[in-house]
């Protein structure tokens, strides 16, 4: 484990000389992501001028929903800033045959390919998540109880967790098909559901996507769990969710691994 945790350091280090050899192109990077936020945040604003609430009988009045917006932005930016350019790297690895090279290093694969590039820009988001949290949480009516401090941060880790899950599962489908470069794309496609309470999905079609994107494909339980589990008092229902939420996490954390084991199994050389 130390081993690893030293590689690590060493990747992060890298990254940084990088990312700081070109400051203009950093800063410009971290000031595009937070003026996207702040548009998305000005909207936000903008439907509470005419609701005061998401959904009737939801929990989700303003000060709530931007501890939910906050939850996302920081569980998105570590997702982000870690995992995600490594992954945007590996179909140009797979062509070229650059996979070739990490599969014959005395380290797990998945460590290598998922974690060699780090994005430290990404993480301006979780910054501005982290002080979203603190405006909202000092505006709400309800105090989050020490259970709730205690448990957020494990359910962000959960939902990291997911996330991270589905990133290695799509790589293991970049490296089966030798070429997936709308990897990103269906990445958002999906990730966008996690961006609403799930609440929201009601009726004829939102039902079927709720339990869709709760019990197949965990990705509600990613961000609403913790938004939920901080900003909202800790209902016998909210431990229901609190205890898929981890099992999930878990459950995912296998099946990714399993997946890409497999796919490395079944793995040719691009020269082969």
């Amino acid at each position: 484990m130390n081993r690893y945790l030293s590689i690590f350091a060493t990747f992060a280090r890298a990254c940084l000389v990088r990312d700081m050899t070109f400051r203009a192109n950093f800063l410009l990077e971290c000031v595009t992501s937070m003026g996207w936020m702040s548009m998305n945040l000005a909207f936000y604003l903008l439907i509470f001028t005419f609701t005061p609430e998401i959904g009737r009988d939801t929990g989700w009045t303003r000060e709530p929903f931007f501890a939910f917006v906050a939850t996302g932005l920081i569980i998105n930016s570590i997702v982000q800033a870690l995992f995600m350019p490594s992954a945007e790297e590996l179909t140009e690895m797979v062509r070229t045959g650059g996979l070739d090279g990490v599969l014959v290093q005395p380290l797990d694969p998945q460590f290598l390919l998922s974690m060699h590039r780090i994005d430290f820009s990404s993480f301006a988001n979780g910054l501005v998540g982290v002080g979203l949290l603190g405006w909202a949480l000092g505006r709400m009516a309800h105090v989050p109880s020490p259970v709730a401090w205690l448990l957020y941060p494990l359910l962000i880790l959960c939902g990291v967790a997911i996330l991270y899950s589905l990133i290695i599962m799509l790589a293991a489908a970049t490296i089966l098909l030798g070429r997936n470069q709308s990897l990103y794309d269906f990445w958002f496609y999906l990730t966008n559901f996690s961006r609403y309470p799930a609440e929201i999905y009601a009726g004829p079609w939102g039902g079927p996507i709720r339990m869709l994107c709760t019990f197949v494909i965990p990705i509600l339980l990613v961000v609403n769990v913790p938004a939920r589990a901080i900003s909202q008092p800790l209902t016998g229902q909210a431990w229901g969710m609190i205890a898929a939420a981890l099992i999930a996490a878990v459950v995912a954390l296998v099946v990714s691994r399993i997946v890409f084991q497999a796919a490395i199994m079944r793995y040719r050389s691009a020269s082969s």
